[in-house]
């Protein structure tokens, strides 16, 4: 007579060893810390949310930090029609979007330049281009206003004369300045990229330009969408510079031309929030399409080796 014996189940270990034979721990501190940042980052979000739907009266009769009274869209309505939101899209599209595509084809152009080529000035350049960064905005103020006050201009193309008060001079600067964040990023990105692939590609004829067009630029397509997210971030949430340039309020963006709803001696805080609220849909329609590419761009290469 013979007895079987049946193997007994195997338990599942709740915390399974990794690749060098150790268990994985909980990171408690990690999730709570996580968690702790999202609600500080959400509180303002939320509040102004709150803010926006409660008409001042009720404001003023519960205070902000309470939540009796009705709630619509009164300031929303209000806010879009007193402060002609519709308007200070059209001028934000027109500085974020030229500055963005000149600011990617000329940080992917140098970055490729200190990246694929070994030369004598490469590691110079790309410093110089990385401590611009560093730079403080404000104190290149006053130079650049003087120095766009006195280069004329015609007046067919500027109705001052020069570059103050024209879309030119906040498209110029914002480009100088956000170009060396992108140089910076877009060149360790190429050099990542294997080196047989553009000396391959040499061998077959191709020249630099083709090189640049036609394999290293299609290769970056994740990093530029990525880079591309957070430039039109950067420039559409613009406040100093086209203060600074544009002195005709019709000319104004929208983070600036949003101060209209502020009164001298009076100001509706209510109604500020729901035009505050307006300004946030582009750049969150903008991330949620690029959303995909976005996260690609930033975790490509993170789990090399």
């Amino acid at each position: 007579m013979t007895t079987t014996l049946t193997p007994p189940s195997r338990v599942k270990d709740p915390l399974p060893p990794t690749r060098t034979g150790k268990l994985k721990k909980p990171h408690y501190g990690t999730h709570l810390f996580l968690l702790v940042m999202a609600v500080v980052w959400l509180v303002p979000l939320v509040w102004t949310l709150f803010t926006s739907l409660r008409p001042k009266a009720d404001t003023d009769s519960f205070g902000y930090f309470s939540f009796g009274g009705h709630f619509n869209f009164d300031n929303y309505k209000n806010a879009w029609e007193q402060a002609g939101l519709a308007k200070y899209f059209v001028n934000s599209v027109i500085i974020t979007v030229p500055t963005v595509l000149l600011t990617l084809i000329l940080a992917s152009m140098m970055a490729f330049a200190v990246s694929r080529f070994t030369w004598k000035f490469n590691i110079t350049l790309l410093i110089m281009f990385t401590a611009g960064n560093l730079l403080p905005p404000q104190v290149l103020a006053a130079p650049l206003f003087a120095m766009f006050k006195f280069i004329p201009l015609p007046l067919s193309v500027s109705d001052s004369g020069n570059f103050l008060n024209t879309y030119y001079s906040v498209i110029i600067v914002n480009t100088a300045f956000q170009i060396g964040f992108c140089t910076f990023v877009l060149s360790n990105y190429m050099k990542a990229l294997p080196t047989e692939l553009t000396e391959a590609a040499l061998v077959d004829g191709a020249g630099v330009f083709k090189q640049y067009t036609s394999i290293i630029l299609p290769l970056c397509r994740p990093a530029l969408a990525a880079l591309g997210t957070l430039e039109v971030i950067f420039v559409y949430n613009d406040f100093f510079w086209p203060l600074l340039f544009i002195q005709s309020g019709d000319r104004l963006p929208i983070t600036t031309g949003i101060k209209n709803l502020q009164g001298e001696f009076f100001s509706d805080y209510n109604l500020i929030a729901a035009g505050a609220t307006f300004t946030i849909i582009p750049t969150l329609v903008i991330y949620l399409a690029l959303q995909k590419q976005f996260v690609a761009g930033l975790t490509l290469g993170a789990s090399k080796g």
